[in-house]
């Protein structure tokens, strides 16, 4: 193996049987040998990239010598990978994907198959050289993550387990969660690496990249509704904290509710006892996520579109199911400003330009032909401008910005947004084209000063501009040239009426590397294309623009430039970075805060790290942590044998394969119980030969009793197994009950739910009820119901829906009342139900046959005995002139006993 462009520093200090192949920074270097050395965690700040470090380590063991699993990736981080690594996805058949793992190398594979995989068998463990987890603040002691690593530490006690994760914050909800997550990883290090590290800091100060921070101040009117929302934000949230002292609230505050992770701050905080939590509670909680929808709009709308969304709350309808701040002075004045944006004193339509566009359309006339122009030899032709925005919306906003006139793209976006076009009249006439499709293409439609035109005509005009908005609104990049470079005037707002930009429409089938540099490129995108987190580190190393806009601000964003200029050559120029964002605003507010936040994250990490007890035997690589962590010593089935002895038999369920997306088989596992993965159409686990549960979640429950499912699934469960249950699981996060909105669908009520399960139990008096708030609970339940019990056979739970016998199990072929009618027939048993339903005609028919044409139908003497005799033989009354004397007491004879003689 070699090194592509690696620095003979960088590697000296690596093992002298490892070589990389993709260029390290110093401190990826560091992080690279820890990782390479040791079973560990590492914990990345936001931004920090694990990339490379993953990518060299798989290299090292790409050989076909070796077998290493990669679980928990992303969709795009497993396409990123495969596509710079060559490698095949895994087939979907399971003696296919055998065979795979026999031939070693590198493997992506998602964790449920896995599972599956190592229960089955398919999996050679034993020859695993490891195991490596990708966005490890994922993984829990209940997931499937954890439980695939634990059927691999069970066997394999030789290969490695390693885990990334670049997200710190996550590891500080819950109580001792970084330990949790340390103990189901099976790794016994921790490695963190924030920013503000030493080697990181040295590392990224070696080149930097030229920033220049505009802070631009908001319109007068826009400070004032930020004052508003924030006065209103700050009144709800004491409110809230009023009406609830002995809750802990301490993470609800107006400065968090800014943040990207509000809600998860929320679902943290207030879930467990939401369904304690008074309508009053409720709606404040909902409030403050609309109030926050609207600080952030305002920060990153236009003035039409937040005119449209603050219009939407000022309706007798929101009126009644608001808390009541709309009420206050400060809404109304946040709606008599919101209006104030769009509409002057007249009623007459004339929005208010976005501050930002003034700044950006100053960037990109003005500054950096200046700047360009004082470089020896430079030319703007050659220039590559990268400008970075939040969102989808946000892009296409400055794509149509930058592409027509500001005026006429607020006037569209009054139309769309169904603002009054009468209002928009005396401003229409001012736009001098209005694209819109004809047969020929493209036409302009002139309007008179003097001759109004009506909603209708401009209406048609619009609608189909509209469809073209929508499509780009779900575009997440563009790419425009400069075709001419003219100075603004003096004193205007933004761009002039002149189109000096163009898009370059053969995009979406053209390379960005393949562009042509006779015309500057100006490439719009999303931090993230798609939620793809690899898509701003790309466009930088093909694009590898002269300047870069951050027209909205990230964490991550900002660390992906960084480490950008750091890999940058020696001989390539520095780029030059311009950060837009707006003053004393919560735009600022909150990118402060998400530093800070991930600061006391990794610090609240350090203190943990330097007091916490890792035991040694924590990595599973010894029995002694299973023997303490599985409680299989007192589960097992006492099966007794000839001569008296008793054989101890390990406890076994069988389990459907779909049920391996839940956390119950993981949770059952670790309590000791043996798992079998089988593909059944009846019942979801099977506990004991007799004993079947189908398991339902309260959203799976609400639509297969809406669909009449879940009455097939209990007909089919009652007429093969002797103890059917239905198990309700709730989940463990969310309160254990069927009332509220949150649990139940708007359509259907929890009174509606009670009186359905009512007559399930009625039709079937045999099915059992079982309520459990957790899987933890179930996994104690089904342990407890094993107790002294066999195990279940597979085959027979296949057998019952196996291929064989697919017509027999065909119930709907049959008529149910008959059907259950017949069953109940002594003779009758579950395995001769079907050949007599298969070859019986009617009930007629079936009374006209002979005990040897029964005999023959169910292939059972005694049974077709029994069946004809009841069918057929008299009854006959007991001999009334024998004396007995049952239970001790004389028989009466002759005569009835409740008439007396003289009658």
């Amino acid at each position: 193996m070699e090194s592509n462009n690696t620095d003979q520093n960088d590697v000296e200090n690596l093992p002298s049987n490892v070589v990389i192949k993709y260029p390290l920074l110093p401190f990826e270097k560091e992080i690279f040998i820890d990782v390479f050395e040791k079973d560990a965690l590492l914990i990345l700040a936001k931004g920090i990239s694990y990339n490379n470090i993953l990518a060299n380590l798989l290299w090292v063991y790409k050989d076909p010598g070796n077998l290493v699993l990669v679980v928990n990736s992303s969709e795009h981080e497993e396409k990123h990978f495969m596509e710079k690594f060559g490698l095949t996805p895994l087939p979907n058949l399971g003696p296919e994907r055998e065979k795979s793992y026999l031939e070693g190398g590198v493997h992506f594979v998602s964790t449920r198959i896995l599972v599956v995989d190592l229960l089955k068998n398919r999996v050679p463990v034993s020859h695993v050289s490891g195991i490596i987890v990708l966005r490890a603040h994922t993984v829990l002691e209940s997931c499937q993550e954890a439980f695939a690593l634990r059927l691999y530490r069970q066997n394999n006690k030789t290969g490695f387990i390693k885990a990334f994760s670049n997200s710190p914050i996550s590891f500080t909800f819950g109580y001792h969660q970084v330990e949790k997550v340390m103990r189901a990883l099976f790794v016994t290090e921790l490695f963190l690496w924030p920013r503000f590290h030493g080697t990181i800091i040295k590392c990224l100060k070696s080149r930097q990249a030229q920033v220049v921070e505009l802070h631009v101040n908001l319109t007068t009117n826009m400070s004032s509704i930020q004052t508003c929302l924030l006065d209103i934000m700050n009144y709800t949230v004491k409110q809230l904290k009023c009406i609830n002292r002995t809750l802990d609230m301490k993470e609800i505050t107006t400065e968090n509710c800014i943040t990207k992770k509000f809600h998860k701050i929320l679902q943290s905080q207030l879930d467990c006892v939401w369904h304690q939590l008074s309508t009053r509670t409720k709606e404040y909680i909902q409030d403050l996520k609309v109030l926050r929808s609207m600080i952030i709009n305002l920060i990153h709308d236009d003035s039409v579109s937040f005119y449209a969304l603050v219009s939407k709350y000022r309706t007798p309808e929101y009126a009644k199911v608001n808390s009541g701040w709309i009420l206050l002075d400060s809404a109304e004045q946040l709606f008599r400003l919101a209006k104030a944006r769009v509409y002057n004193n007249k009623n007459e339509f004339d929005p208010e330009f976005t501050p930002k566009w003034k700044c950006l359309s100053d960037l990109l006339l003005e500054e950096i032909p200046e700047e360009v122009k004082k470089k020896e030899g430079g030319s703007i032709n050659n220039t590559k401008i990268l400008i970075l925005c939040q969102d989808n919306r946000t892009c296409s906003q400055l794509n149509h910005y930058l592409t027509m006139d500001p005026t006429k793209y607020l006037f569209y976006m009054a139309f769309r947004r169904d603002l009054t076009i009468n209002t928009v009249a005396a401003k229409y006439k001012k736009i001098q084209k209005l694209p819109a499709k004809t047969d020929k293409g493209e036409k302009s439609i002139k309007t008179n000063s003097k001759q109004n035109v009506t909603d209708d005509v401009r209406k048609s005009e619009l609608e189909e501009s509209e469809e073209e908005f929508d499509a780009d609104e779900s575009k997440s990049n563009y790419v425009l040239t400069l075709t001419q470079v003219t100075s603004q005037k003096k004193g205007t707002k933004c761009l002039s009426n002149e189109t000096v930009f163009e898009p370059i429409s053969q995009i979406d089938n053209l390379d960005i590397t393949q562009l042509e540099t006779e015309k500057p490129i100006i490439c719009i995108q999303t931090f993230k294309e798609n939620g793809n987190a690899f898509s701003l580190e790309q466009t930088l190393e093909t694009l590898r623009p002269d300047y870069i806009i951050l027209y909205h601000n990230d964490v991550a964003a900002v660390r992906q430039i960084e480490l950008f200029e750091s890999r940058k050559r020696s001989d390539e120029l520095v780029s030059k970075v311009y950060f837009i964002v707006y003053d004393k605003t919560v735009e600022e507010q909150a990118y402060l805060t998400s530093l800070r936040r991930e600061k006391q994250a990794f610090e609240l990490l350090i203190e943990t790290k330097s007091i916490m007890v890792v035991p040694s035997y924590q990595d599973g690589k010894t029995e002694e942590f299973f023997n303490l962590n599985v409680e299989d010593e007192n589960d097992t089935v006492d099966t007794r044998k000839a001569g008296g002895q008793v054989v101890k038999e390990k406890p076994l369920v069988i389990v459907d394969m779909r049920e391996f997306r839940s956390d119950l088989p993981a949770l059952l596992h670790k309590k000791g119980i043996n798992i079998e993965p089988v593909t059944i159409v009846i019942g979801d686990y099977i506990l004991t030969p007799d004993i079947c549960v189908e398991r339902k979640s309260i959203s799976d429950l609400i639509g297969s009793l809406n669909s009449g499912r879940l009455y097939t699934q209990c007909t089919q469960m009652c007429r093969n197994y002797s103890r059917p249950i239905l198990l309700i699981e709730f989940d463990q996060n969310k309160p254990f009950n069927l009332q509220g909105h949150f649990v139940v669908s708007s359509d259907l009520s929890g009174a509606d739910i009670q009186q359905k399960l009512q007559l399930l139990t009625i039709h079937f008096p045999r099915l059992k009820l079982v309520w459990s708030p957790s899987p933890y609970a179930t996994a104690e339940l089904f342990l407890e119901l094993k107790q002294g019990r066999n195990n279940p056979n597979s085959a027979d739970a296949l057998a019952l829906s196996g291929d064989n016998t697919a017509d027999d199990m065909n119930y709907e072929r049959y008529n149910i009342v008959v059907h259950d009618f017949v069953q109940k027939l002594p003779g009758v048993t579950s395995k001769n139900i079907s050949r007599i339903m298969n070859k019986g005609l009617s009930l007629d028919h079936l009374i006209t046959l002979n005990q040897d044409e029964l005999e023959k139908i169910i292939e059972n003497k005694n049974e077709a005995e029994t069946l004809y005799s009841i069918l057929h033989v008299k009854t006959t009354p007991a001999d009334v002139n024998k004396e007995e004397k049952p239970f001790g007491r004389k028989k009466f004879g002759g005569k009835n006993i409740f008439y007396n003689k003289k009658t």
